[in-house]
């Protein structure tokens, strides 16, 4: 078996509007209610399923934690824009921009937490040297 890409990873958070408003707001995601009654952040191919807490945790889930993840997401906007854009949000940039190793080679990434306190990077692709 090979894994060819991520189709989608859940986050457990503790108020799944909160989360919705947050991630459309600062990250231009499209929140869509899944038949269940669960939430989904959707952008590109793929999507961010929500566990809310108290109220739509997967009963399978072993240790559901708010606060717990930790991701990358890339785009095409310049880090600096992307700097602007989360502080006239009001979002905390905690690191970078600084130069990471991504999954294809180099990134520029800067790092703030979502309101359940997920650490998320954001970052563009550098060209490889060669």
């Amino acid at each position: 078996m090979k894994v060819r890409s991520i189709d989608h990873f859940v986050l457990v958070v503790r108020d799944a509007e909160q989360t919705c408003s947050f991630y459309s707001r600062v990250l231009g995601m499209v929140p869509r209610q899944m038949p269940s009654g669960r939430w989904a952040l959707h952008f590109g191919d793929q999507k961010i399923n929500l566990q809310q807490v108290g109220l739509s945790v997967d009963p399978l889930a072993r240790r559901p934690t708010p606060g717990a993840a930790d991701f990358c997401l890339l785009t095409d906007v310049p880090i600096a824009d992307v700097v602007r854009h989360l502080e006239g949000c009001g979002v905390e940039i905690f690191d970078g921009p600084v130069e990471r190793m991504g999954a294809a080679g180099p990134i520029l990434s800067v790092y703030f937490y979502d309101p359940d306190d997920n650490m998320v990077e954001i970052s563009n692709r550098l060209l490889s040297p060669g």
